[in-house]
């Protein structure tokens, strides 16, 4: 299992603990923050397009492809009533690429774990704990 710790520093703006690494989340002005760092929903395309770039360049690794250097631009629009969340994933590969490359690509970049977690069905374990942490 994973963890993920989110720690208040000032205002929207939480320190995220992930083993030895920390991330600054933050909110925008216009919610309230300070816009010291990502918001949580940036965080999560940025999962989605860190997640699929490791992906094809791994599958392109294995296949002896040259992929130069991939980027993988996520857009995304967050669920409104109604409408479900709408993530907009562009592969960007070197032109010499065949199509049948292209195509296996894409079917690839499909497969990456942030990709089918957000696809898939999602189960909440949620508690609150008691704690004696003050400001």
């Amino acid at each position: 299992m994973m963890k993920a710790t989110a720690t208040r520093k000032d205002g929207r703006q939480h320190s995220i603990a992930i083993r030895e690494h920390q991330l600054t989340v933050d909110e925008t002005p216009d919610l309230g923050g300070a816009d010291a760092g990502p918001t949580p929903l940036e965080l999560l395309a940025a999962s989605l397009a860190g997640c699929v770039a490791v992906t094809i360049e791994m599958y392109a690794e294995r296949k002896d492809w040259d992929v130069g250097n991939v980027e993988v631009d996520v857009e995304y629009a967050p669920a409104e009533r109604g409408i479900p969340t709408k993530f907009e994933v562009v592969l960007k590969v070197p032109s010499e690429m065949t199509d049948e490359q292209i195509e296996r690509l894409s079917v690839i970049a499909a497969k990456c774990p942030v990709h089918r977690m957000l696809d898939g069905e999602v189960m909440f374990d949620e508690r609150v704990e008691r704690t004696d942490l003050t400001s």
